[in-house]
């Protein structure tokens, strides 16, 4: 093997008959599903979803659309299903957040100064908010604010049609910007940050 494959099709293809090119997606997109699934979960579960993601994606290689542009949409996917099935964890989390107003995560992602003070300030309003959203339109908020996917990214990695990601984001952010009282604009500021 003389480089990494020049796509993620290529290289699940290509591992097909040599399992160990698998690794070149790993090293791809691990560090970005384990920052996602932290912020969903917490720490204590990242490890473990994360490997597992990799895990299934692996197995289920065969079944990997070859013609998608992207392997990223697919691992997301998976690792949504299986943050779903730790939902009662995830609640659970988010509910502890808006007590606290304590994200450990929000912490190694603020950039800004000023949006890491908006963010702070609204930080249990909006875990207690996210909370209250169904898993469903949790997963596609969470999708576009926190691991920056577009509308269609969503759509393949959760596998539903285009319209319902946004009817899905357009109540969830409804609700976010009902729940908070604030400026909308500010509301996706504070999410993205938090």
């Amino acid at each position: 093997m003389t480089g990494p494959p020049s796509s993620d099709a290529a290289a699940i293809g290509q591992s097909l008959q040599q399992p160990e090119v698998f690794a070149h997606l790993y090293d791809r997109y691990a560090a970005d599903i384990h920052r996602y699934v932290t912020r969903r979960l917490g720490p204590e579960a990242a490890d473990d979803v994360t490997s597992e993601t990799f895990l299934v994606a692996f197995r289920t290689r065969k079944r990997f659309d070859a013609s998608a542009v992207s392997a990223r949409p697919w691992l997301y996917g998976i690792a949504a299903k299986l943050i779903g099935r730790q939902r009662r964890s995830e609640v659970r989390m988010l509910k502890a957040y808006a007590r606290t107003g304590c994200d450990p995560v929000a912490e190694s992602w603020a950039e800004h100064v000023d949006s890491r003070v908006v963010a702070q300030g609204m930080q249990q309003e909006l875990s207690g908010a996210l909370a209250g959203l169904s898993a469903g339109d949790r997963h596609v908020l969470l999708l576009v604010a926190w691991a920056d996917f577009s509308y269609q990214e969503v759509a393949d990695a959760l596998e539903i049609p285009l319209g319902t990601v946004r009817s899905r984001l357009n109540r969830a952010r409804r609700k976010i910007r009902t729940a908070l009282g604030a400026d909308p604009a500010l509301t996706i500021d504070a999410m993205e940050v938090a």
